[in-house]
């Protein structure tokens, strides 16, 4: 078996007397699309965030491509940072800056954090905002544009920056339902030209039709795991038969 491109290895963190990791194992092959489910307060997010250093977990051991952090051992600012330049973080809430223009968004890290040329960022910028239909937007700004639109934004920045790794934190959780399509279209083709992507969501068929592989996670644990003919159509667990009978049929 060959070395997957992300690992995290007995993730633990709490919030207080808050237990939201128990030791979470997570292997992500290159290419790959990674699809974690579950409950609210399972710790889907806490563990898509400590992937990239934006939580700070008590124990446990993250590494994406060469880059390793033992989060035990109190990693410093710089190492922090190091790993997080691994991968490419698409928030919930878009999250862009709304006193910059559209290119200027998706231009700020390669920019900024990176000390890429400005007119290089451009050229791969406008090319990415091609990519997800927005090549006519460079010059809005985001109040100017639908929240759908806003994603495919953040999704051309989390790009930008060439990461080996991208990261979705619930894409279309605040999304009215008829601009959720438009993302997970964009999300889909990422899939499809070899984007490694680590996905928190509720989307199934999404999950059903794009994932190599499912993540269910109750109780900051990892309950079941497979490929997503198994978890979301033949789950071995009763606990991930009683979440997705939920999910399916909330009545």
């Amino acid at each position: 078996m060959s070395t997957p491109l992300l690992e995290a290895r007995g993730l633990v963190k709490s919030f207080g007397a808050n237990h939201v990791l128990r030791g979470i194992d997570v292997q992500v092959p290159a290419g790959s699309v990674t699809c974690l489910i579950g409950p609210s307060g399972s710790g889907k997010t806490t563990v898509l965030r400590s992937l990239n250093g934006l939580e700070t977990p008590e124990a446990g051991t993250v590494r994406i491509g060469d880059v390793e952090l033992d989060w035990a051992a109190r990693p410093d600012a710089r190492a922090v940072s190091r790993l997080r330049g691994q991968s490419g973080m698409v928030f919930q809430a878009h999250n862009l800056f709304p006193h910059l223009t559209v290119l200027d968004n998706v231009i700020s890290g390669p920019v900024f954090a990176q000390g890429r040329p400005s007119a290089q960022a451009q050229e791969e910028a406008r090319a990415l905002l091609t990519r997800v239909g927005l090549a006519d937007k460079a010059d809005a700004y985001p109040v100017q544009l639908s929240g759908g639109q806003q994603q495919r934004v953040g999704i051309a920045r989390a790009l930008a920056t060439k990461p080996q790794v991208v990261l979705f934190d619930e894409p279309t959780s605040a999304l009215d339902p008829e601009l959720v399509g438009e993302v997970l279209r964009v999300m889909q083709s990422l899939a499809a030209d070899g984007w490694t992507m680590v996905v928190v969501t509720h989307e199934l068929r999404f999950a059903r039709q794009v994932a190599d592989q499912v993540l269910f996670l109750d109780g900051g644990v990892v309950v079941e795991h497979g490929p997503p003919s198994e978890v979301l159509v033949e789950p071995r667990e009763a606990r991930t038969r009683q979440f997705l009978q939920r999910l399916l049929d909330p009545l």
